[in-house]
């Protein structure tokens, strides 16, 4: 069969978008917010920075500078590598894959509450509605309960989204949508800041966010949540910025375009915090109570309090509260596309079969997993599932990435192709960061995840639940990794292309 020729994103801007995009998720809008009030305020800016700088760009530049040479998904790159790193490819590419299957399921929430939000129909006990009447949430993850029939709509809809647009390529269907998409979102979060700071007791919320207690930054636990912001934030060892950069022309600028999606992801980050803290402080103003008591993470902010906060703010509310849900379906389409076209690409990269099909087996064997969320069950699944993930499946990708490239293959070669394209150069810093900082601020990170594993096991949730959905899933995708590497594949026939000499 022959190769086909690899596609290529329309312009600079179009990768710059499709990179942002994918970066910009449903994490910076809830998780950021709340990390940064809840560490010291505007002290907590300062691990955040230096995370930035010592792990974020230098592994935004390794993956650019692996997926643009090696002109491939994760497993081809690491395979033109390597032969014997192909697997190392697959993890994030599968791991990408798992994310997508429950991910959908809460763009499904915020779907819903698109809807919702037009009367307002989470009630004035919005916890009682979003727990037992919108999730039914069962007992726990060994009993599924029922389907919820409008999550499950809602899964629906985006699976067959995301198949339209990631059928349709990479110049024609992810860049378009990332144009049309990313500044629509940024249009909605500046209209909801604006609103947010001009309410009533806004001050009291950005007061609370901004004023620094550096006593925070003291404490080891500040800076884990610093570098484990940044590194997932940033879609780091998912394999999608490996992808992306594949696609881009021979002639590009790698190290500006890093600094640019680096610095637009905590851009955003930051401009949804002082929206989320305003609107925050005007609920605890309207309800006579310390913002500590109102400021929430994750589920709990998006679906929990902000319903309560737009109930507050009259027939106005409605309005807000569509802007609001819509930003995070907005926010989530951006990053599924990525997710989706991070396997896509591996699988597509390694059998050689047509775009179009593999996005349908893909979206099919996907939409299927997903229906298991839609159940009672579905909120222990996705908590335990995404938990592990992150604490032992990307943390160790990203070691292994810094393992690979700095003691096995050569950090030198990566930096002399990355400034052969780029305007401004990266120097020897880059190169010890890989090799010594970041590795070694990775491990810390694991080292510190599992001994609060052991001392605590995850969510007090039952050992076997925990076995099955979080160790289980993580393991499983290493060994699925393996396999993947061990069969028949078309990379005999490319690893000798020049393009990678």
């Amino acid at each position: 069969m022959a190769e086909q020729k690899r596609e290529q994103w329309g312009s600079k801007m179009g990768f710059i978008l499709a990179a942002v995009g994918s970066a910009v998720g449903l994490g910076n809008i809830w998780r950021f917010p709340y990390l940064l009030y809840s560490n010291g305020g505007g002290a907590f800016l300062v691990p955040y920075f230096i995370a930035i700088f010592t792990t974020g760009i230098p592994l935004l530049l390794l993956e650019y500078s692996i997926g643009h040479k090696m002109r491939g998904s994760a497993p081809l790159s690491y395979f033109r590598m390597n032969k014997k790193w192909e697997w190392l490819g697959w993890w994030p590419s599968i791991t990408s894959f798992v994310i997508l299957t429950y991910y959908t399921m809460i763009l499904s929430w915020a779907l819903n509450y698109v809807y919702l939000s037009f009367n307002q129909a989470w009630g004035e006990d919005t916890n009682n509605y979003f727990f037992n009447d919108f999730l039914k949430l069962s007992t726990g993850p060994f009993d599924l309960g029922s389907i919820q029939w409008t999550i499950l709509f809602g899964i629906t809809v985006l699976w067959l989204l995301n198949w339209f647009i990631c059928f349709k390529g990479v110049s024609k269907g992810i860049e378009r949508i990332n144009k049309v998409l990313l500044p629509l979102l940024i249009i909605i979060i500046l209209i909801i800041v604006v609103r947010g700071v001009t309410l009533p007791g806004a001050a009291v919320g950005l007061n609370k966010l901004f004023t620094p207690d550096w006593n925070k930054v003291l404490e080891p636990g500040v800076w884990m949540d610093a570098y484990g912001q940044v590194f997932y934030s940033l879609s780091i060892g998912m394999g999608i910025m490996i992808t992306y950069s594949s696609y881009l022309p021979k002639k590009s600028d790698l190290n500006n375009s890093a600094l640019m999606t680096a610095f637009a992801n905590s851009g955003f980050e930051f401009l949804t915090a002082i929206g989320v803290f305003a609107i925050l402080g005007f609920m605890a103003v309207s309800q006579g109570v310390p913002v500590d008591e109102v400021a929430t993470q994750s589920i709990g902010l998006a679906f929990v309090v902000f319903p309560k906060v737009f109930s507050l703010m009259g027939g106005l509310g409605s309005v807000f509260a569509a802007l609001f849900f819509s930003a995070l379906v907005f926010a989530g389409i951006t990053s599924c596309v990525s997710l989706t076209e991070a396997f896509v690409a591996a699988v597509k990269d390694k059998t050689n079969v047509s775009r179009k099909k593999v996005v349908t087996i893909v979206s099919v064997l996907g939409y299927s997993i997903s229906v298991l969320y839609s159940t009672g069950a579905g909120l222990y699944f996705l908590d335990i599932v995404d938990a592990f993930i992150n604490a032992y499946g990307l943390i160790v990708i990203g070691l292994l990435e810094c393992i690979v490239v700095g003691w096995f293959f050569s950090t030198k070669v990566l930096r002399k192709h990355t400034n052969s394209v780029s305007i401004y150069s990266i120097g020897l810093w880059w190169d010890v960061l890989i090799r010594y900082v970041t590795p070694t601020v990775l491990t810390i990170m694991l080292a510190v995840n599992i001994y609060n594993e052991i001392k605590s096991p995850y969510g007090n949730y039952p050992k076997l639940a925990l076995l099955i959905f979080g160790w289980g899933v993580v393991i499983t995708i290493i060994i699925l990794s393996i396999a993947a590497s061990k069969a028949n594949d078309h990379y005999t026939s490319l690893e000798s292309t020049e393009e990678v000499a």
